[in-house]
């Protein structure tokens, strides 16, 4: 009796998702790395040790640096869902029917950020690393803020000789908070922000609303620790 042709998958097409898992676990690994890499970065800073990244992905060094060579195209990786999120922001405050409040909640969600992730500073305000095309993501921000600056005064919401060069000055006055605690530089920024936002407008009401409340602070929190090793972004 002549053998039955066999209606059983051929051989290969049981093997050909083996490719396929090891992409779906090689994803899995990068996302983890980068999720750790942007906690690593938001607590220490930028040039915190890759190891300590490796570690908290729970990979090997190797492994780390078989995927992101350099320290500069790990950041890339790790910060390129921030661009994202700070240009939905700003598309945010355009579309906010009142400018004034639109350019308030832009500013409040940035100065969070700054005193929160130390990478933030780094990457968006000191413009590490080159790869990610900061002049160019710079210019566009500026000329975003510019606008925004521009609907609110247009709209009566700024005082006249409030100029888009007033916000740089906002930002590092906030971030000189990003050295104290989260439960502290969280409503200190929040207060100066507002205390200051007050000040920007065209006609502050004679009875503004209550500040935020004033955070723990003393002269104590003007002292910085001095770092005990060079603070250099290594490769």
């Amino acid at each position: 009796m002549p053998d039955q042709p066999s209606h059983k998958p051929a051989e290969h097409t049981t093997k050909v998702s083996a490719p396929d898992a090891l992409r779906a676990d090689a994803r899995r690994n990068r996302a983890r790395v980068l999720e750790a890499a942007r906690a690593v970065f938001a607590a220490q800073g930028v040039d915190a040790p890759m190891s300590a990244v490796a570690r908290r992905a729970g990979v090997g060094v190797a492994t780390l640096y078989r995927r992101f060579p350099t320290r500069s195209t790990l950041v890339t990786a790790a910060f390129e869902d921030q661009l994202t999120v700070c240009a939905a922001a700003f598309d945010e405050a355009l579309a906010d029917p009142d400018p004034g409040h639109g350019l308030y909640t832009l500013l409040r969600k940035v100065c969070t950020t700054l005193v929160t992730d130390r990478g933030f500073e780094t990457v968006f305000m000191a413009g590490f690393p080159a790869s990610l095309d900061y002049d160019r993501e710079r210019a566009c921000a500026e000329e975003r803020l510019t606008h925004l600056v521009q609907r609110a005064r247009d709209a009566g919401r700024l005082r006249e000789d409030f100029s888009p060069a007033d916000i740089p000055l906002l930002l590092l006055a906030v971030s000189g908070l990003a050295s104290q605690p989260p439960e502290t530089a969280v409503p200190a920024a929040h207060r100066l922000l507002t205390y200051l936002f007050q000040s920007f407008q065209a006609d502050p009401p004679p009875r503004p609303a209550p500040l935020p409340p004033a955070p723990a602070l003393d002269l104590s929190g003007l002292h910085r620790p001095v770092p005990t090793q060079p603070s250099t972004v290594r490769p």
